[in-house]
């Protein structure tokens, strides 16, 4: 099943500050999160001491937050591991 993606206006705003490196990486991780979660490089997991926020690598340094609704995945937060963590 293929999940279908919203964004928050925070996530778009932090999609504006990332550069066009990290973007790539971005998209390839997004594509890869709507067509199967699970997907070992994506590492998802359950965020701690949040209800429904889940966080899926999108590089090394590069996190993407998001929850999920029925069949929809609603990207919350991207940017570097610490900063974004901090602030899912």
């Amino acid at each position: 099943m293929k999940m279908q993606i919203a964004r928050t206006e925070r996530f778009s705003k932090a999609w504006e500050r990332l550069d066009e490196k990290h973007k790539i990486l971005a998209r390839k991780a997004i594509l890869l999160m709507m067509k199967d979660l699970k997907y070992p490089s994506l590492g998802v997991k359950k965020m701690k001491g949040t209800r429904n926020i889940w966080e899926a690598r999108a590089s090394l340094s590069l996190r993407i937050t998001f929850q999920l609704t029925g069949d929809v995945i609603i990207l919350r937060n991207i940017g570097h591991h610490d900063e974004t963590l901090k602030q899912p």
